[in-house]
């Protein structure tokens, strides 16, 4: 190929825009609970309109048909159609602008004090203060951070000016945050057990050898249940420990639903013995049960939104990370799905580590929950058992959500 035409092809290249963004995950899902939902009022409009569908609450039923007795019922209908095409092009709009939004995550990781098959430990100690990284200097020990298996660890690095352990390594703190990224071919026979008394005792190995001060552990989620099964089994070596957002009993308000969830998981056990894990669009689906309208209801918002506007901005690197998930190995997957939802063996202390039940009971450390008044991830009730189930543990309540407490406005007060 000539030399010009060469040139001109690696510089159209560099100018193409990034590729598009395929979530939120799973979208034919989020789609068709859109469609069926605001469908189903239009399919009910002539069963309600003869008078025979049965309502539950007759005093809403009642003042209903007052409001509509003046109504015509074919300019209603006609109404009813126009309000269901108008919405569902508002969300189609909202994922449009969504996918195409120029932001893109430009944070590089840093370097990796220790690193075990997929799973590594980022040493953020130097990159808040040229002290952080040094005993000189600083003001507080080093944290351990134990994200969750589910999503990506960089939640807690999400942005340059949303960053949780940035921000603590800006305060004199040493972060060292364990990456788990997506299991490989060993990973995917993993346990929990594996992955705690394996990999996190590992990590907690390498962030002692640095001999840097005393060490405490910081569980985000479902990395906090983790880090209380290792409180328990290396008590001497932690000065603490932290649990934010933390679930413990997961039949606290709603047993009902979590074993519902459970029972879903259920119909992925083919998949997973072929695969050897859940997928992420399958986790993304049973979560997904959990709250059906809540995509609908985000996109709908975001699709009013200024693309240009900072909250914009936001918005997307916040539904990036939650699209960016990671598969589950399928022991861990059935540990937790049907074990922790299902049976709530946490709450039982059935849930077991290398043999031993993981009893809060036991853990003699002084212990920080926090617990997010505004969580719909983790019921308070569910963070709060573990808070007083633990000796002595002190806890914060702050009014705010479960990821909000990481990365909204208000997460660094």
């Amino acid at each position: 190929m000539p030399r010009a035409k060469t040139e001109a092809k690696d510089e159209a290249r560099s100018e193409a825009p990034a590729s598009r963004r395929l979530g939120p995950r799973p979208l034919a899902l989020h789609l068709a609970v859109a469609a069926l939902t605001w469908q189903s009022s239009r399919n009910a409009w002539p069963t309600w309109n003869g008078g025979s569908l049965p309502w539950k609450d007759e005093a809403a039923a009642a003042a209903l048909r007052r409001a509509l007795e003046k109504v015509d019922p074919d300019a209603f209908a006609k109404a009813l159609d126009g309000a269901v095409r108008a919405r569902s092009l508002q969300l189609l709009r909202g994922i449009q602008a969504y996918q195409r939004h120029p932001y893109r995550r430009d944070l590089t990781d840093p370097a990796a004090l220790w690193q075990g098959g997929t799973t590594r430990l980022l040493d953020y100690g130097r990159t808040g203060s040229k002290s952080s990284g040094s005993k000189r200097g600083r003001k507080g020990p080093v944290l351990l951070f134990v994200p969750s298996l589910i999503n990506r660890a960089y939640i807690l690095d999400l942005a340059a000016d949303c960053s949780l352990v940035r921000d603590f390594a800006a305060r004199g703190f040493r972060p060292l945050l364990v990456d788990w990224d997506r299991p490989g071919p060993e990973e995917r026979r993993f346990s929990l057990t594996d992955y705690i008394a394996g990999r996190l005792e590992a990590a907690l190995d390498a962030a002692l050898a640095l001999d840097d001060g005393p060490v405490v552990a910081v569980g985000y989620c479902m990395g906090g249940l983790l880090a209380l099964a290792l409180a328990q089994r290396r008590p001497r070596d932690l000065a603490g420990l932290v649990l934010m957002a933390t679930p413990y009993d997961f039949h606290a308000g709603g047993a009902a639903q979590a074993r519902a969830l459970s029972r879903a998981t259920l119909g992925f056990g083919p998949a997973m013995d072929l695969l050897g894990e859940l997928p992420v669009d399958a986790i993304q689906a049973l979560f997904a049960l959990l709250d059906p309208q809540l995509v609908v209801r985000k996109f709908l918002s975001f699709g009013r939104l200024d693309p240009a506007n900072a909250k914009a901005a936001a918005f997307v690197a916040l539904e990036d990370w939650l699209n960016d998930g990671v598969p589950l190995a399928a022991p861990v997957a059935r540990e937790c799905l049907q074990g922790w939802y299902g049976e709530n063996t946490p709450a039982r202390k059935t849930w077991r580590i290398a043999g031993r039940p993981v009893d809060p009971s036991r853990v003699a450390l002084p212990t920080l929950c926090l617990l997010p008044g505004q969580d719909r991830i983790v019921p308070p009730a569910s963070a709060q058992a573990l808070a007083e189930a633990i000796p002595g543990a002190d806890s914060l309540a702050p009014p705010i959500g479960h990821i909000g407490m990481i990365v909204s406005g208000g997460a660094r007060e």
